[in-house]
């Protein structure tokens, strides 16, 4: 009787172990299978990002950088009189009105052109020839103008019409006028002023007309000589 009994429980085991893996097995198989990720390809048709590129900041331009250019023109041929009215200019440190300089130094390279300068402008100057024999020198790029004569010198706007400084004297121009003075000084003769001067001038004016008054009354009453 004990043998069928032990069968029957190893059998009954059995089955338990059977269902047991068997249940494992469907659980495995319901179970969702993980899979690596895979890197994202991309696309050939995608375009490339490229950065921005960084604005050029252009620097402000300096007052007065237009005339600084006009150093490197190329030179202009000259004319022999020309040439001549360079020889006469005065080159150096002039002591103008108000306080203010202007220099006036010969262009290396280039004979006959000056530089002249005034605040922070730069202007490359060729002699013109004038009619009074005054020295006279241009900026054909800017119209400005450098008048020399024995007493000053001075700089104009010719395109303006107007003086930018006057009463420019260097040296040689200093000594010619302190000269003049003690020439007139020697011979007796004092300088006269306009407002002194304008009492003599007025009194002249009246003499010479009254000198004239009789000759042009004799000349109104005179019988005319030409026939109707």
């Amino acid at each position: 009787m004990r043998r069928p009994a032990m069968h029957a429980a190893r059998r009954a085991g059995c089955s338990l172990v059977l269902l047991a893996a068997t249940g494992l097995a469907q659980a495995a198989d319901k179970a969702p299978v993980q899979t690596p990720a895979k890197p994202v390809a991309k696309s050939a048709t995608q375009p490339a990002i490229k950065p921005a590129a960084k604005p050029t900041v252009k620097p402000a331009p300096t007052p007065g950088a237009a005339p600084l250019a006009a150093a490197t023109a190329p030179a202009e041929p000259l004319n022999p009189g020309q040439l001549d009215v360079a020889d006469r200019v005065l080159t150096g440190v002039a002591d103008c009105e108000f306080k203010q300089q202007i220099s006036v130094q010969p262009v290396a390279g280039q004979h006959g052109h000056f530089e002249v300068r005034f605040q922070k402008a730069r202007y490359v100057m060729v002699p013109r020839e004038t009619a009074t024999g005054a020295v006279r020198l241009e900026d054909p790029r800017s119209g400005m103008l450098w008048i020399q004569i024995p007493a000053k010198s001075m700089l104009m706007d010719s395109r303006r019409g107007q003086r930018v400084v006057d009463h420019c004297m260097q040296a040689e121009q200093r000594a010619a006028v302190a000269a003049v003075k003690d020439a007139a000084t020697s011979l007796g003769i004092e300088p006269v002023s306009p407002t002194a001067a304008a009492p003599s001038l007025a009194a002249t004016a009246t003499a010479t007309a009254t000198a004239t008054a009789p000759l042009a009354s004799a000349a109104a009453s005179a019988p005319s000589s030409q026939q109707p």
